[in-house]
């Protein structure tokens, strides 16, 4: 059982993926946003919510 209250995971790795899309702004996001999946553990529904975030946000940067 995680110390971190629910939800805390996705919010750092939202935060954590948009950090490095700022450092790294030429690097593709995808490999990211799959690092932050195992980087911070996230269930499937928390990591379809993630690659759907930066899908939709990659969108409206377009």
């Amino acid at each position: 059982m995680s110390i971190l209250p629910e939800g805390e995971e996705l919010r750092r790795a939202v935060k954590w993926v948009s950090g490095n899309i700022q450092e790294y702004p030429d690097k593709p996001v995808p490999p990211m946003v799959q690092e932050a999946i195992f980087r911070f553990n996230l269930s499937p529904k928390d990591a379809e919510f993630l690659i759907m975030f930066f899908r939709e946000s990659a969108k409206h940067k377009e």
